[in-house]
């Protein structure tokens, strides 16, 4: 039994003798009741042709009461012809067959265009549940989303307006927000049938896994063009979108365009469509899944990146890359970003307790890694190669992400360098840099960078510095600066742009041969236990 109430009578009877299928006419009657939608249409058409019925019966029965009673002769019996006109008949059951003909196929809805007639049937579900099935993801749960053809607003908003009309003449209230969206009586009619083939999931309103569903219907894309004059403004070329006619650009020109306007540039209720739309196959798309920790790099000819100049390939390989192979093969996922806490230069390694790295996995099939799994992660990281070394491996939520961002140029590193000196040097010579504390340099862009960054001068502080006399041209300078701080540059003084220098500092010419990071000290990701 539908929910429906004597003050739908008059919407069903328009909607059905416009052309609109069963389920669309339950949408403009606010049927919110989910298991009306999933019965079969066909079922639901009878219904809806037996509740308008009565009120014809009555009427044609209170008719002939009114003749019979002037002439005082009695009520012959009614044949099916006489008890339903077929000129009614024609408007209300137009997929009805004539006695002893075919059964008909039901024409396509004017509205939906059939995406809530034969696209929404359990085999459209089981098409959906295979397609996934195809992708391997590990998921417990899906949120479906579906993509119609921005012409079906207009469709919609047409037979609104012709129900609008009846509607107001019989003192009821219609808002066009009450009808029930049609993406939201596809996904009440085929999430189940769905679930089930897919072993049970739960079809959520929220989901890391995206199941994306895409309809189109190009015989009636022109239905949205008459817009584009009658509101202008709401249609600009973007360079993203191939067609100025996005559904939302529609939906805005319909809330601005007035009906007698939108009456008079466009049929009410809208032509009769001769096919149905286009499934445009399954997408699916998992939420991105964050992995952090430290690394170790202990090669000084390894960049952090892929070095790749005038696209030439440099380096064999890099930090990122030998990381991120055994993690895309775990997490099975399309791709990666990278990023970390500052970088080294090729020929720079990083010891110590390592430097902090995030990696963002797209579309990952797979989503969770146990903590033994993710040990197991770490250690075949580790073993595919003696240039770097992975520790504190562990998923991480977004919101986390920015946290190794976070005040970054406040943080400070630890350096240790093999320094040259062209004049011959004696320990007590070197002595002095030992007492300098909070040194500030002026740093302007270095020329080794300044292709990729802007030309600035910055202000950096040395906190600490500590040297180690080892023969007459050569000391190790151990130092502790704020980060952000270009070291060499601070040794060799970049032709006078970092300014003081060690040049200066020990009025003679000095350069860097080694340099090692010993710390970032940058508190996360957690430690974890070895």
């Amino acid at each position: 039994m539908l929910p429906l109430k004597e003050k739908d009578k008059a919407i069903v009877q328009k909607l059905l003798s416009s052309g609109c299928c069963a389920r669309c006419v339950l949408r403009f009657c606010c049927v919110r009741l989910q298991a009306v939608y999933r019965q079969p249409p066909q079922g639901t058409l009878r219904e809806l042709q037996d509740f308008v019925k009565p009120q014809e019966s009555a009427e044609s029965a209170e008719s002939t009461g009114e003749n019979n009673k002037s002439h005082d002769a009695p009520v012959p019996p009614q044949t099916p012809q006489s008890a339903d006109p077929p000129s009614k008949r024609a408007k209300l059951e137009p997929s009805q067959p004539e006695q002893g003909a075919a059964e008909t196929v039901p024409s396509v809805c004017v509205v939906c265009l059939g995406i809530l007639q034969e696209l929404c049937d359990t085999t459209q579900a089981l098409k959906i549940a295979e397609a996934v099935k195809m992708e391997k993801y590990e998921f417990d749960s899906l949120v479906l989303s579906v993509s119609l053809p921005a012409q079906l607003c207009v469709r919609e908003h047409s037979c609104w307006l012709h129900v609008k009309k009846e509607v107001r003449e019989k003192g009821l209230l219609l808002d066009k927000d009450d009808v029930i969206p049609l993406k939201e009586a596809f996904k009440w009619i085929v999430q189940g049938p769905i679930a089930k083939e897919l072993g049970g999931v739960s079809v959520v309103t929220k989901s890391a896994l995206e199941v994306a569903v895409e309809f189109t219907h190009q015989p009636t894309d022109a239905d949205c063009h008459f817009l584009a004059s009658a509101c202008p403004d709401c249609f600009k070329p973007t360079k993203n979108k191939q067609s100025v006619f996005t559904r939302m650009a529609v939906v805005k020109a319909l809330e601005k365009i007035s009906d007698a306007k939108f009456l008079r540039l466009f049929a009410c209720p809208p032509p009769q469509p001769s096919s149905c739309c286009v499934p445009q196959g399954v997408h699916c798309l998992h939420l991105s899944v964050f992995i952090a920790g430290r690394y170790n790099k202990f090669c000084r000819s390894l960049p952090q990146t892929p070095w790749v100049i005038d696209g030439e390939r440099r380096m064999e390989s890099s930090v990122e890359e030998l990381i991120a192979a055994p993690v895309l093969s775990a997490f099975r996922a399309d791709g990666f970003n990278f990023s970390s806490s500052g970088r080294e230069d090729v020929d720079v390694r990083t010891l110590g307790n390592g430097r902090p790295f995030a990696m963002e996995l797209l579309n990952p099939h797979r989503a969770r890694l146990n903590h033994e799994e993710m040990k197991q992660l770490q250690q075949s990281i580790n073993a595919s190669s003696d240039k770097i070394r992975v520790r504190d491996l562990q998923i991480v939520s977004r919101e986390a992400m920015s946290r190794m961002k976070e005040g970054e140029e406040e943080k400070t590193k630890s350096y240790t360098a093999l320094i040259w000196s062209r004049k011959p040097i004696k320990s007590e010579d070197i002595a002095f840099i030992s007492d300098i504390k909070e040194l500030t340099l002026d740093q302007k862009t270095p020329l080794r960078v300044l292709h990729r960054r802007a030309l600035a001068v910055r202000q950096r502080v040395v906190h600490s510095m500590n040297v180690r006399f080892m023969d007459a041209h050569h000391f190790h300078l151990e130092l502790k600066t704020q980060a952000g701080t270009y070291i060499k540059e601070f040794v060799h003084g970049d032709f006078g742009r970092t300014k003081p220098n060690l040049c200066e500092l020990l009025k003679t010419d000095t350069d860097i041969l080694e340099l090692d990071v010993e710390s970032v000290d940058v508190d996360w990701p957690p430690a974890i236990p070895e």
